[in-house]
C-alpha cells in the first residue's frame, strides 16, 4: 500500500493519531459505565513491563463463539495477548476474566469472511486503510488471514 505524506506525516500516521484520540474517548466512556456497540475494554499485562494495559476492542459473536480481530498492524494488544493468554474484559460496569486462544490461519479465513459479510462496510474498509487487507470484500479480507490475528474468547 502506498501512503501519501502530508505535513511530514503519512496518511497512515494521521489515521493512527485520530484512532488513538478516539480510543481515549471510548475508554473514558466505558470506565464511566457507558457501554455501546460491541466495544469492551481489554486489559492485559504488558509483555515487557508487566504493567496492565487497556485497549478498546470489539468482541464479535460468530457461529456461537466470541472473537476479537486485529484491526491495526503491530497492535500492542496482540503481542501482549499472545504472551499473557489471560485478559480482563470490561463492558460498562461488568468485568470478567477471559482466556484468548489464537485461531490458526486456515481457521481464520471463514471467520474473517463472515466478519466482513455481516458487519458495516467500515469494517472491511478499516482493514484496507490500515494495510492489513487489499480490498474491503469478504474474499479479499479472508485472503489476508496470515496478516490478521484472530482470537477466540473463552471464560477463564
Amino acid at each position: 500500500m502506498i501512503w501519501c505524506t502530508v505535513g511530514g506525516m503519512t496518511t497512515a500516521q494521521n489515521y493512527r493519531r485520530m484512532v488513538n484520540a478516539g480510543n481515549k474517548i471510548v475508554v473514558g466512556l466505558q470506565r464511566l459505565g457507558i457501554a455501546f456497540g460491541p466495544m469492551q475494554l481489554l486489559t492485559v499485562r504488558g509483555r515487557r513491563t508487566g504493567v496492565p494495559r487497556t485497549f478498546p476492542i470489539a468482541v464479535i459473536p460468530i457461529d456461537g463463539g466470541r472473537y476479537i480481530f486485529q484491526a491495526y498492524p503491530k497492535a500492542a494488544w496482540v503481542a501482549n495477548a499472545r504472551a499473557a493468554g489471560e485478559v480482563t474484559l470490561t463492558r460498562g460496569r461488568r468485568t470478567a476474566a477471559a482466556r484468548l486462544t489464537e485461531v490458526p490461519v486456515e481457521d481464520r479465513r471463514p471467520l474473517l469472511r463472515e466478519l466482513v459479510a455481516t458487519s458495516p462496510a467500515s469494517v472491511g474498509k478499516r482493514l484496507v486503510t490500515t494495510g492489513l487487507a487489499d480490498a474491503p470484500t469478504p474474499d479479499a479480507v479472508a485472503a489476508a488471514a496470515e496478516r490478521i490475528a484472530v482470537f477466540r474468547v473463552d471464560p477463564a
